[in-house]
């Protein structure tokens, strides 16, 4: 059996490209998805038309019963995790801290923090020779946010993945010496549809002047440095942010 990774959010954006990329890369893809069944199932089949293995799971990261049902549904078909990509995530309309109710702050963090730790949790189960496993590796998608703050667009967003930052600096310390590694990547502007469900559509082209490269990034981008850090290539490197922004 190749190696075997499960990329949450996987069916859209960064989480498609890095599926996309770890199948040419040898790995056996799950394809976590929350609704949108039709894209999971295209990046599925487009793994599998290559002549890859693939499937397509669902399940809100954010339901603590439906990540247990979904590492199960992956442990009956593929067998044991080598590798979690923690990349589903949300933003929302751009407000001030002022205006942002509690309502928004519970979906942003149980989606965008407690959904990584529970998938972590499962992961770990699976991968850490304390329990079994043969180790492997957790990639936690960050982003840029979480060192600028995101004044007067989502400081919530950007709280959520300074979250996310000190999370991957305690795991990766906590499971080093039970064979998994734990890395985050942090993209800055990148060209996908999560503009969008914020609001902006055109923020990354709106935003590519301020970006020292003067360009938005692309979703394929941030894959290869997911798949970097999941695989042997990193062998080394633990506790690590891999900055994909263009200098910003």
């Amino acid at each position: 059996m190749s190696q075997l990774v499960l990329i949450t959010g996987g069916s859209r954006g960064i989480g498609a490209a890095t599926a996309l990329l770890a199948a040419r890369h040898g790995y056996a893809v799950a394809v976590n998805y929350t609704a949108n069944s039709l894209a999971a199932d295209e990046v599925v089949r487009q793994i599998r038309q290559a002549g890859g293995q693939a499937m397509a799971v669902q399940a809100d990261v954010a339901n603590e019963a439906q990540v247990v049902a979904m590492f199960e549904k992956i442990d009956a078909k593929f067998g044991r995790l080598s590798a979690l990509v923690n990349n589903a995530g949300v933003v929302d309309q751009t407000t001030r801290v002022e205006a942002i109710t509690l309502a928004r702050l519970q979906r942003m963090f149980e989606i965008n923090v407690f959904g990584s730790f529970l998938c972590a949790r499962e992961a770990v189960r699976r991968m850490s020779t304390r329990h079994g496993g043969a180790g492997g590796s957790i990639v936690n998608v960050s982003s840029v946010a979480a060192r600028l703050g995101a004044p007067g667009q989502y400081v919530d967003y950007a709280a959520a993945k300074g979250a996310i930052d000190t999370f991957t600096i305690g795991l990766a310390k906590e499971v080093a010496a039970e064979g998994i590694r734990v890395n985050a990547v942090r993209p800055g502007i990148i060209e996908t549809d999560i503009h969008a469900s914020g609001g902006l559509p055109d923020r990354a082209r709106d935003m590519a002047p301020q970006v020292p490269m003067q360009r938005a990034g692309s979703a394929e981008e941030v894959a290869e440095s997911i798949v970097w850090l999941m695989g042997a290539s990193s062998s080394y490197t633990t506790g690590a942010f891999l900055d994909v922004t263009g200098g910003r």
